[in-house]
């Protein structure tokens, strides 16, 4: 196996001996407003019913092309392979499509470790130059000037999109900032104003010109005075869809409610078929603060559904731009928490905030072609027992590369139908004790259905105006029905079959006093390792409204009886934890990045094939440095990208006592970066 750097011989880790793998409390502190940490916000009443007496009617042409459905007794039964009541595969040879390597061993080195016969790069790190006159980074003498040219910090999503041979557009999203991980000597309780004036330039995204050097393989930065572009908190944002100028989001600042300054911890996202990034605003409750001071209950209720903190917010931002205090912008709370929309190839267009895909603590959106047209938006709220949406357009997509084609295929996701999802499982009740153990029909299947919540015209949730719908959208899922699901975070359409695909992290409340238990769909009560969830609609149509589904992975350690790898022999393969972000390579293998691993290991991004007689081998392709985590998986076909993530983020740890040392070594800081992977 190769690595990056280690630290030099004799010198320890700070903290390694001792601190449990996996997420740390910092990491939750400064990311989520350690949301885990409070009651789960959702405490609505719509329970799931097991299928038990599940209709023909209900099953009637769930699968089509070669995919078998098992109406009586069995449920699913094909999904590339015979059921998983059968004797595990084992392995008859190398799978296909790019996945002949030997798996990396679970490992907690300060380094990004690799298969051997691949090489590896960093393409950019937190603090390198991204705009014209950028000065050279110097993490002793941070200006807000400077990080607004320089690349953001905790990047998490990465996108590609073609510039020519050899050369792309790069996109970048930056979820948080760690300021303590930032600045020497940094003091919680009383930030400075320019320490918390480089945390709003660290925020946001960056587009990069990158280029492939045909020697060396390496993927580097190119100073582009036309395309590289920064968007941070102060960047404007114009708003559309069906709640863009209502009086839910308009403040002192813009009474008109569809403009909005910045983006607030970006996490996963997409590319579109027509050349733009969408970004997801997640957590960003943290970074807001007096929800304490809000007396009207209907406000009060919306505020605690998304979790909205009490007293003064983490970062404490609110002391420098009022709109961050919700006793003085209520509404400013209600301008994030969207899919934005950004078009790498117009540096000078606004980024769109589209409030037709709801709003929700979004992990990302990513799109698929249906086959008359229109576009289907996958998106997953990453929250305990928070739900699975899609957004199918009105319009259609227009063809073509031209400007006019562009313009109006930008204009897709303003208009359409927001649905979210429930699901039925087909075994009884008394087989999904929370275990994990299987169910007598050797799968956790069944089907389910996409409830519409609203369209631009129209609002089908009894009591929400179409307004309401759209900005409040958990509180109308709530009501609508949809299934509580364990933590859904990225959900990606596979280009080849068309399944799609969800990771579910974890979710140790499930079960928990007070909490929903185990369901077909979230079969562990104290689920700490998470799944990944597969479905397909009815006649392979992504605006169809029903669907079978089944799990393809029940995460975990391998040896543990509650774990399961598609059917396959579980002796042979990687073990994996807490699924996060998922990609798809050309072959149609799905690929999956890690986040909090509780398996006592670094996280990593593994490959598992999804059909045939390889399907479920998941097999460990690289880990990330201690303390990182992996993310925005690029599987391009010479290359693989990977965004490190917070490296060295450890309890205990800071920037007066670092927890790693990469990627440069030495006595250095660590800086979240973007590294290629190539085999050499």
């Amino acid at each position: 196996m190769l690595t990056t750097p280690e630290p030099e011989p004799g010198r320890s880790l700070p903290l390694l001996p001792n601190h449990p793998v996996g997420r740390s409390a910092v990491t939750c502190r400064y990311r989520c407003a350690n949301a885990c940490a409070h009651e789960a916000p959702n405490t609505s009443d719509n329970a799931y019913f097991g299928d038990v007496v599940r209709s023909i009617v209900d099953r009637r042409g769930a699968l089509k092309a070669g995919t078998v459905l098992a109406v009586a007794g069995a449920g699913m039964a094909a999904f590339g392979g015979s059921a998983a009541a059968s004797a595990p595969r084992r392995a008859a040879g190398r799978p296909s499509g790019g996945l002949d390597f030997d798996p990396v061993a679970p490992n907690t080195k300060d380094a990004v470790v690799i298969p051997d016969g691949y090489q590896q790069s960093v393409v950019i790190r937190w603090g390198d130059l991204v705009l014209p006159g950028a000065p050279r980074f110097a993490f002793t003498n941070q200006s807000a000037a400077a990080q607004a040219k320089q690349f953001g910090y905790n990047n998490d999503f990465c996108g590609l999109l073609p510039l020519g041979r050899d050369r792309w557009l790069m996109g970048s999203s930056h979820e948080y900032t760690s300021e303590e991980f930032m600045f020497l000597g940094y003091d919680a309780e009383n930030p400075t104003e320019e320490q918390v004036k480089i945390a709003w330039a660290a925020h946001g995204f960056s587009v990069v010109v990158v280029q492939r050097e045909r020697r060396s393989g390496k993927l580097v930065p190119v100073t582009d005075r036309h395309y590289n572009r920064r968007i941070t908190v102060g960047t404007p944002f114009a708003v559309d869809g069906p709640a863009a100028g209502s009086d839910l989001l308009k403040t002192s600042a813009d009474p008109t409610g569809v403009a909005v300054f910045g983006t607030l911890n970006n996490c996963a996202g997409g590319v579109t078929p027509w050349g733009t990034i969408l970004s997801g605003e997640e957590n960003f409750h943290g970074y807001f603060s007096g929800a304490d001071a809000i007396t009207d209950p209907k406000t009060k209720e919306r505020l605690a559904r998304y979790g909205a903190p009490g007293g003064a917010s983490e970062r404490q931002w609110e002391r420098f731009d009022k709109r961050f205090d919700l006793g003085t912008e209520p509404n400013e709370f209600n301008r994030f928490g969207w899919i934005v929309e950004i078009d790498p190839y117009d540096p000078k267009s606004a980024p769109v905030k589209h409030t037709a895909l709801g709003r929700f603590k979004h992990e990302g959106a990513t799109i698929r072609l249906a086959g008359d047209g229109r576009v289907v938006a996958y998106q997953g709220d990453d929250e305990r027992f928070d739900y699975i949406y899609k957004f199918v357009s009105k319009n259609t997509m227009a063809r073509g590369t031209g400007r006019p084609a562009r313009e109006q295929n930008k204009k897709l996701l303003s208009e359409g139908t927001l649905y979210v999802a429930k699901f039925t499982g087909d075994s009884p009740a008394s087989e999904i004790d929370g275990s994990g153990k299987l169910p007598s029909d050797g799968l956790f299947d069944g089907t389910g259905e996409w409830l519409p919540l609203a369209s631009n015209e129209e609002s089908f949730v009894d009591g929400f105006s179409v307004e309401e719908v759209f900005v409040f959208t958990r509180l109308a899922a709530d009501k609508a029905g949809a299934t509580k699901m364990d933590r859904p975070e990225d959900v990606e359409p596979n280009p080849v079959t068309g399944r799609v695909y969800a990771a579910l992290t974890n979710n140790s409340d499930r079960g928990a006093a007070g909490e929903e238990g185990a369901t077909e769909p979230n079969p562990r009560n104290g689920n700490k390792h998470g799944h990944v969830l597969e479905w397909e609609e009815n006649g392979n149509d992504p605006t169809a409204t029903r669907f079978a589904w089944r799990l393809l992975l029940v995460c975990g350690d391998p040896n543990a009886v509650d774990t399961y790898f598609g059917g396959y022999d579980k002796s042979q393969v990687s073990p994996i934890s807490c699924p996060d972000n998922v990609a798809f390579d050309e072959a149609g293998n799905l690929w999956i990045s890690t986040d909090g691993n509780a398996l006592e290991s670094n996280d990593g991004l593994f490959s598992v094939p999804v059909s045939g007689e390889h399907r479920g081998h998941v097999k460990q392709f690289l880990t990330v440095p201690i303390g990182a985590e992996t993310c925005g998986p690029v599987l391009e076909k010479d290359f693989v990208l990977v965004s490190v993530q917070h490296p060295g983020e450890l309890d205990g740890a800071s920037a007066d006592n670092p927890g790693s040392h990469w990627p440069d070594g030495g006595d250095s800081q660590p800086r979240p970066s973007v590294v290629a992977v190539w085999k050499g």
